[in-house]
């Protein structure tokens, strides 16, 4: 004869976590992290010279933009109810100094005056500030005889920078070029030309990184040689910390992390370090490496942007720089 089995005393409730997890809208609800549209920001690339918009090869559904074309792009980002734009100037012509970089006629500053025309204040228009895309070498700055970029000339021509596309209507410079003291020097520039509206998203923990490779194919690179001689080491994450910080002490609005996935720890120890906005930035390899998983079927693509984007901002990044920013904004409207 059986036996009827013993129940156990029940001494508190039945932990069940996954209760919250049974329906989508359920999910939804409970979510800890956020991603929406607001928060992704655009880097676009204009260059000099297109008669129609030139794709990147190493960067599937990216182009160099014509002038023209970037205006459409742009007002889809608006429409889209993105939280901004970074624009990048591709010019024809390149020199030791970066001269084309000053030039109110250059390609940069132009687009820069376009874009604030096509959509006024329902973007924020940020612009790169860096040499790299207008120097022969592909540095970030001018070269010594001995040829080593030199810090204290590069500062400046980025406070000359500063004053040009604040003058063609920036709202927000985007000093990349890891020079010691590059944040300051542009703060005093603005303030001193009555410019002290306009923002400074720094680069303040920018690695020398390998998934770099895809960007310089969009920005048409000079590079001889590397960068890390400015450019932070992967192995360093207390330095990415310090960095942010003497930015924060210099004048920077919002500091960023740049590259994002593999630094996604370095995202949360600078959130943890200031008190402004954190941006990361979702750089061509990362973007490159996803794109080309999802086009050989290795992993499903639409959900994987969306889960690469919320991981970056469950890191802490309060502002993401994608080339995915318009594509998921329409992929969170669904």
């Amino acid at each position: 004869m059986n036996q009827p089995s013993e129940v156990p005393d029940v001494v508190g409730p039945v932990v069940r976590p996954r209760r919250l997890r049974t329906t989508p809208a359920l999910r939804r609800m409970v979510a800890e992290t956020s991603l929406e549209a607001r928060q992704l920001v655009l880097p676009l690339f204009v260059r000099e010279g297109l008669a129609e918009p030139r794709p990147i090869s190493s960067m599937p559904g990216v182009v160099q933009h014509t002038r023209s074309s970037l205006l459409a792009a742009v007002a889809e980002a608006a429409e889209l109810g993105l939280g901004g734009v970074m624009l990048f100037g591709v010019p024809e012509h390149k020199d030791a100094e970066g001269s084309g970089a000053i030039d109110p006629a250059g390609v940069l500053n132009l687009a820069i005056t376009d874009v604030v025309a096509e959509v006024g204040d329902a973007l924020t228009v940020m612009s790169d500030l860096c040499l790299d895309e207008f120097t022969d070498h592909g540095h970030c700055g001018v070269l010594t005889p001995d040829g080593r970029v030199d810090n204290d000339r590069t500062l400046e021509i980025y406070a000359e920078m500063a004053r040009a596309q604040a003058h063609a209507g920036v709202d927000m410079v985007g000093p990349s070029g890891m020079m010691d003291g590059q944040v300051r020097v542009i703060r005093q520039a603005l303030d001193a030309a009555a410019h002290t509206d306009v923002s400074i998203l720094a680069y303040s923990a920018k690695y020398a990184s390998v998934f770099y490779g895809p960007f310089r194919e969009a920005v048409d690179s000079s590079l001889q040689g590397d960068r890390r001689t400015y450019q932070q080491h992967h192995a360093n994450a207390v330095e990415g910390v310090r960095e942010a910080l003497l930015d924060v002490e210099e004048g920077a609005d919002i500091v960023m992390v740049k590259p994002a996935l593999a630094y996604l720890d370095v995202i949360r120890r600078v959130r943890d370090a200031v008190d402004v906005p954190v941006a990361a930035y979702n750089i061509s390899g990362e973007y490159a490496m996803i794109e080309a998983a999802a086009e050989r079927g290795w992993i499903d693509r639409e959900p994987a942007i969306l889960e690469t984007l919320t991981s970056i901002r469950r890191a802490g990044a309060d502002v993401i720089l994608t080339y995915w920013a318009a594509e998921a904004a329409r992929l969170l409207r669904r």
